[in-house]
């Protein structure tokens, strides 16, 4: 298929753009000459990110909500032509075991990082087909190839993210249409704050004695991905801090062995 030449900036919609990775994914498109469109539901700090990501127009703020079928349509009516989705937003809630699953916390987990993508992708598709270069990025996890202990529902929800990018790769096959996926590790943003609802101080043990990942690092894969040329596409990016090799094996400074996120 015929792949027409863009004139003036491309257009690239992240969604959980108002912290951690998706402001820093923001910022650096921003940078790499990208009209950046944020979405999500914390307005005050969307203006934020939209400041420091440039001037002269270059940043469009829009509420958005990926768990709610409304937001996602009302956002995505107001973008206009679109050439890059980062579908970032997601995130974890709680770390128990099975037996003490929390069904609100695993439900929320699956619609804000599985059917959250599907929603955002199913509504831009036209746009990025239309594009004629299109690009989508998932944001899954290391979470999404591998298992750990009282991870169950994260897990499951990024696994399940990872069966809808793989889907998606074939079935854009032959549409102008790049799909991606990258998948960090341990990454120092809010995660680990969410996760244990708010408790700073056992967010902090995540990375005790280790040199996590930042959200920087993370979105310099996100641009260096978007920015090949419209006939390379790049399955997949695994990031891991160097003191990380898998989810449950992790070198701290101030001990020898095996720990889990």
């Amino acid at each position: 298929m015929a792949r027409p030449q863009h004139a003036g900036p491309k257009t690239a919609v992240v969604t959980g753009a108002s912290s951690g990775i998706g402001a820093a994914t923001a910022r650096l498109l921003a940078a790499a000459g990208f009209h950046v469109v944020l979405g999500a539901r914390r307005l005050d700090r969307l203006r934020e990110v939209a400041e420091s990501a440039g001037a002269g127009g270059t940043a469009t703020v829009l509420a958005l909500d990926v768990t709610d079928s409304r937001s996602v349509a009302a956002f995505c009516d107001q973008v206009g032509e679109c050439h890059l989705l980062v579908n970032n937003a997601g995130g974890a809630l709680g770390l128990a075991p099975v037996a003490e699953a929390d069904e609100e916390h695993w439900r929320w987990m699956y619609d804000a990082n599985v059917l959250g993508t599907m929603r955002m992708t199913k509504a831009l598709l036209p746009k990025l087909v239309a594009s004629g270069a299109g690009h989508i990025v998932n944001i899954g996890s290391i979470a999404g190839l591998e298992v750990y202990d009282n991870g169950a529902g994260y897990t499951a929800a990024k696994h399940a993210l990872r069966a809808v990018t793989q889907t998606l790769r074939l079935e854009m096959n032959g549409m102008p249409v790049r799909v991606t996926e990258i998948d960090p590790g341990m990454v120092e943003t809010e995660f680990s704050v969410v996760r244990f609802g708010g408790d700073e101080a056992r967010a902090a043990q995540v990375y005790r004695g280790v040199t996590p990942l930042t959200a920087n690092d993370v979105a310099d894969a996100v641009v260096w991905a978007a920015t090949r040329p419209a006939h390379v596409n790049v399955d997949q990016i695994v990031l891991l801090p160097t003191d990380q090799a898998t989810a449950m094996r992790v070198h701290r400074a101030d001990e020898t062995g095996t720990d889990r996120l």
